[in-house]
C-alpha cells in the first residue's frame, strides 16, 4: 500500500520502539497526523527479547515482538503513516518556525517537527556464539531478565559501574553470579565496587576474557569459555545466564554534530522535556537515557515528546520563508485541473 506523503508534514518520527510507537499514538490522537519512518528493524530492542513480564498491563507476560506490534497496532488505529524503512540524512531549520528535511535515500520529506527516537544497542563481545544464544541466556539487561535466571549459576561480564550493577541486581535472583573482568582493577567507582563485593553470592573472576559461548543439548547456554589475559589458558564455567555489561551505544550518529549529545553520544534534552536545542525537534527514549533504559520509561519519554511537539506546533507560526518552493510540476498541475473544471 502506497503512503501519501504531504508537501509539508506536521511531524516526523524517526524510529519506532516503545518511544516511537507512543509518540506516534499521541501525536494521532492529537489529529497531527504523523508520518513514522520506522526502520527495516521496526519495534527496537524488544523484538529481539522473548519474554517481557515487567511491562504493566500483561499479568501472564508477553513477548517482545507481540508487544511491539501491539505498540503499532494502536498507533495505526489512530492514523499514523508508517513508512518501513531507514532514514539516510536529516537537515534541520535553525529559525524557530522553520521546515525540517528528512531524507530516505534520494527522497526529501518535509516537515515542522521531528521526533527522534532511534534508541540505543548494546555494545557486544563479538565472540563465537553471543548472537545465536542471545535471549537463550545471553542478556544485556538484568533488569529486565533475571527473574529468569532463579537459582541458576550466572555471569556478568564487565568491571564498570554498569556490571557492578547489573550483577547487584542479578544477585537477588540467581543462585550465583561471577563477574568476569579482563583486568586485575575494575573501572567501577568504588561505591559499587564495594558494594558487589560485598554482596555473599557474587564473585570475581580476573583477569579474563570471554572467548565463546557454547550452548548445552538443549539449544540454551550451558557454559562460558573464558581465556586467562596474562598467561593464555583457557578455563571453562557452567553457567546458564550471561549478562554483557559493558555498556551501551546510542543511535545517534544520523545527527551527530547537528546537536548537542554527551561524550558517549546520548542526545541532550531540556531539563525534562524531549525537546533539543533545534526547535521543533525532540528526542526521546533510549536516545537520551543512560541511566533507566527500560520499555516503560522509553514509552513515557515517548509520550512526552508528543506532547512537547504538539505544543511547539500550536503555539509556533510557519516561518513562510522557510517553506520551499513549490513543485513547479504540481503547480502546473493544479492549474491545468483548475482551467478544465
Amino acid at each position: 500500500m502506497s503512503i501519501e506523503i504531504k508537501d509539508t508534514e506536521n511531524v516526523v518520527i524517526v524510529g519506532s520502539g516503545p518511544a516511537g510507537y507512543t509518540a506516534a499514538l499521541y501525536t494521532s490522537r492529537a489529529d497531527l497526523e504523523p508520518l513514522q519512518v520506522e526502520g527495516f528493524a521496526w519495534g527496537g530492542l524488544l523484538q529481539q527479547t522473548t519474554d517481557v513480564e515487567n511491562y504493566p498491563g500483561f499479568p501472564e507476560g508477553i513477548t517482545g515482538p507481540e508487544l511491539m506490534q501491539h505498540f503499532r497496532d494502536q498507533a495505526e488505529r489512530f492514523g499514523t503513516r508508517f513508512i518501513t524503512d531507514d532514514v539516510t540524512r536529516i537537515e534541520f531549520a535553525k529559525e524557530e518556525g522553520g521546515i525540517h528535511r528528512v531524507y530516505i535515500g534520494d527522497q526529501e520529506i518535509r516537515t515542522r517537527a521531528v521526533i527522534l527516537a532511534m534508541g540505543a544497542e548494546p555494545k557486544k563481545l563479538g565472540v563465537p556464539g553471543e548472537d545465536e544464544l542471545a535471549a537463550r541466556g545471553v542478556s544485556y539487561c538484568a533488569t529486565c531478565d533475571a527473574a529468569f535466571f532463579r537459582d541458576h549459576n550466572t555471569m556478568v561480564v564487565g568491571g564498570g559501574d554498569t556490571a557492578m550493577e547489573e550483577a547487584t541486581f542479578l544477585a537477588k535472583f540467581a543462585g550465583k553470579v561471577t563477574i568476569v573482568h579482563r583486568r586485575n582493577e575494575l573501572r567501577a567507582s568504588a561505591i559499587m565496587a564495594d558494594r558487589a563485593r560485598a554482596t555473599e553470592n557474587i564473585e570475581f573472576l580476573t583477569p579474563y576474557e570471554v572467548e565463546r559461548f557454547e550452548p548445552g543439548d538443549n539449544g540454551a547456554l550451558a557454559k562460558a569459555v573464558l581465556r586467562n589475559v596474562d598467561d593464555g589458558s583457557e578455563r571453562e564455567i557452567e553457567v546458564t545466564g550471561a549478562f554483557v555489561g559493558i555498556g551501551h551505544r546510542p543511535n545517534s550518529q544520523l545527527v551527530e554534530g547537528q546537536l548537542d549529545a554527551d561524550e558517549n553520544g546520548y542526545l541532550q534534552v531540556e531539563g525534562r522535556s524531549t525537546r533539543t536545542r533545534i526547535p521543533g525537534v525532540f528526542a526521546a527514549g533510549d536516545l537520551t537515557d543512560h541511566v533507566y533504559r527500560q520499555a516503560i520509561t522509553a514509552a513515557g519519554t515517548g509520550c512526552i515528546s508528543a506532547l512537547d511537539a504538539e505544543a511547539y506546533l500550536r503555539d509556533t507560526p510557519i516561518d513562510a520563508e522557510a517553506h520551499w518552493a513549490p513543485d513547479p510540476a504540481k503547480v502546473e498541475a493544479a492549474a491545468e485541473s483548475a482551467a478544465t473544471g
